[in-house]
């Protein structure tokens, strides 16, 4: 289900618990919400809907990918990026990202996956986990 947009940044802040078997609902609204909002938004993560749990869902190339529990445990490149956000008002911000990333998450079917990405997709990674540790743009 297409679910509203939080903008409250006292709420954005908040770290997310580990996401479980009972937050399968969330990652699908996470990726209705998503696919509605295509035109201007290629990431989110579950806070943005309003639920505090460690869930993204990105463009990975065309296609939606939903991660459960990410973590970013390897990164280099580091570089400068401006980014906007749907949950912020304002226009782009200032921010550093790195160009490569490898990132352990769970699947929808809580199988763990250790995948390295790059460019864009990384960028995009890193801030909707940013998004789940409470770090606000």
């Amino acid at each position: 289900m297409v679910k509203d947009l939080m903008h409250d940044p006292i709420f954005l802040a908040r770290k997310s618990a580990a996401a479980t078997k009972d937050d399968l609902d969330v990652a699908q609204d996470l990726l209705d919400t998503l696919a509605a909002h295509q035109e201007t938004c290629v990431g989110m993560a579950a806070n943005m809907i309003g639920v505090c749990k460690r869930i993204i869902a990105f463009d990975n190339g065309g296609s939606y990918l939903v991660m459960l529990n990410p973590e970013i445990v390897k990164q280099s490149g580091e570089y400068d990026a401006e980014e906007s956000c749907l949950s912020l008002l304002g226009g782009p911000r200032k921010t550093k990202r790195y160009r490569k990333i490898k990132v352990q998450f769970q699947t929808l079917d809580f199988q763990t996956r250790l995948k390295t990405f790059e460019g864009w997709t990384a960028q995009i990674i890193q801030h909707e986990i940013d998004h789940c540790n409470g770090v606000l743009i």
